[in-house]
This record gives structure tokens, sequence and C-alpha cells, in this order.
């Protein structure tokens, strides 16, 4: 088994790169998900998938004290999505 990541920009890359793989993946859940408001409804399997793979490649110290995984996912996914139609903006 390969070590745990224990440096906070090794934890963000992996991070952003579920993230990413998450958005690739689920494009149709995700636009459904902004235009009805329901993103972390519909997605959350795929977030909860992703989040134990982050949790369980970084050390829990560095999980326990950053919010890596929860920036990616509104940065890599929702904040390049401005341009779907949503109530929410």
């Amino acid at each position: 088994m390969a070590a745990l990541i224990d440096t906070p920009e090794a934890a963000n890359r992996l991070a952003r790169a579920i993230a990413s793989d998450l958005s690739l993946y689920n494009e149709a859940k995700i636009k459904e998900g902004i235009e009805n408001d329901t993103f972390f409804t519909v997605l959350t399997e795929e977030i909860a998938e992703g989040r134990a793979h982050y949790e369980s490649r970084v050390d829990k110290k560095l999980v326990a004290s950053t919010n890596f995984f929860d920036r990616a996912l509104i940065d890599v996914i929702l904040a390049r999505k401005g341009h779907i139609k949503s109530k929410i903006w």
C-alpha cells in the first residue's frame, strides 16, 4: 500500500483531481442538481465515494485539519458551472 499523503499541497491536488473526475463522469447529474438546487442530494453516492477515496489516501490529521475535499467540490465543479441556469445564482 502506498504511503499516506501528508503534505497540504498533495492533499489539495488529490482532492481537486477527485472532484475533476466527479465532474467528468457525472455531467448530467451535475446539471440536474444545479438546475433544481439538489446538487448534493443528486450526487450523494458519488460524493461519498470520492470522499472515502480521499480520506483513504490522506493522513487522518490532515483530513481533520483541512477542508480540501469540500473546497474542491465548490471550486472544481460548481464554480465552473456558472453558465447553467439555476435558482441558486
